[in-house]
């Protein structure tokens, strides 16, 4: 039997109003180790938390037995290089990153140099670092000076497909309405560009942001989980994630799941969520970041072009067979926990 595994989390990793990839991939890939897990989840303002939060990790840290294997999402750990630096020796540290501090958009400068920097810190405190995609671990090998970065790739719950309409005007969005995730693109793109065309637009996530002007045909839904959100797939034609910057884009997974075709943006690790099917071709397009004309573009290829819409559609459901499961991200990680390095 293996020893324990603790796991320090960010508070609110279960609430509802509050959906986040980095919280789906803990709490799914958490429940399928073959391990005992003792979580710390502590509520504060990460990566950089007030001082309650900081005695609160320091306290739970410090109780956590010599030698034990330390597994610490990096949202909390990689902002707080002070607290873990004389745990280091004693601990395992394993720390998961699911975005580097700095690619949140919105910083100053002055900010992400400093985020940068204590994550740079954190990381070589670290025993080992894992990624959730192979673009990330090399960014983060590449900007901190790693000898090596682990990946863990998300993976997926099975999905019966969607089914389409005949004119594909249904399009769906599912991120956190922040400024990385683009929504504001996506409806300068439809608002602009596309007035002359029928189309409607579902955004589906947590407002985190200011949220872009809607108007006829953009409805900004909320958050939604569980049945509710599966609904908001079972009703769509396209996906479509204008992010700035995203380490994986584990939503573009759910959508292929579902036999969505998906448009997005080429930053981070989203052509790897993406992919190919196996006859080589993409189930969807991908179009340069912050760029409302390009996504246009792409919208009303897809809008005009019913053969377009069959070929995209087809690549989508072929993919759907070659996409990894939890189980698959769960064995890794072991393997990574155990030092089973590949």
């Amino acid at each position: 039997m293996r020893s324990p595994l603790w796991a320090v989390l960010p508070g609110g990793i279960d609430d509802p109003a509050a959906p986040s990839g980095g919280n789906r991939y803990d709490r799914t890939v958490l429940s399928l180790l073959d391990r005992d897990v003792d979580e710390i989840a502590i509520v504060g303002s990460w990566p950089s938390p007030g001082a309650a939060a900081r005695r609160a990790l320091e306290a739970a840290i410090t109780k956590i037995p010599d030698k034990s294997d330390v597994l610490l999402d990096g949202l909390v750990a990689c902002g707080v290089p002070d607290l873990l630096r004389a745990h280091a020796e004693r601990l395992r540290l394993i720390v998961l990153v699911h975005l580097p501090l700095g690619d949140e958009t919105g910083l100053s400068e002055a900010e992400a140099t400093r985020l940068h920097a204590l994550e740079r810190e954190t990381l070589h405190l670290a025993s080992v670092v894992v990624a959730t995609s192979d673009q990330a671990a090399r960014q983060l090998t590449g900007t901190h000076g790693l000898a090596r970065v682990e990946v863990a790739t998300p993976g997926v719950d099975p999905a019966p497909p969607a089914e389409p309409s005949p004119t594909g005007h249904r399009l769906l969005c599912v991120a956190s309405v922040t400024p990385r995730k683009g929504q504001d693109l996506l409806v300068a793109a439809l608002r602009e560009h596309l007035a002359d065309l029928s189309w409607r637009c579902t955004f589906v996530g947590a407002l985190r942001g200011p949220v872009p002007p809607a108007g006829p045909g953009i409805d900004f839904a909320g958050p939604r989980t569980g049945a509710d959100l599966d609904a908001s797939y079972a009703d769509a034609d396209l996906f479509v994630l204008p992010s700035r910057a995203e380490t994986y884009g584990m939503v573009v997974t759910e959508a292929l799941a579902r036999g969505l075709p998906v448009l997005a943006t080429e930053v981070g690790g989203v052509p790897e969520a993406l992919g190919l099917a196996p006859d080589g071709s993409r189930p969807g397009r991908l179009v340069r970041p912050d760029d409302p004309g390009a996504l246009a573009a792409a919208l009303r290829d897809w809008l005009t072009d019913p053969l377009l819409r069959r070929g995209w559609r087809a690549a989508a459901l072929a993919r759907r067979s070659t996409l990894p499961g939890w189980g698959e991200t769960a064995h890794r990680l072991t393997e990574i926990l155990d030092g089973r390095h590949r």
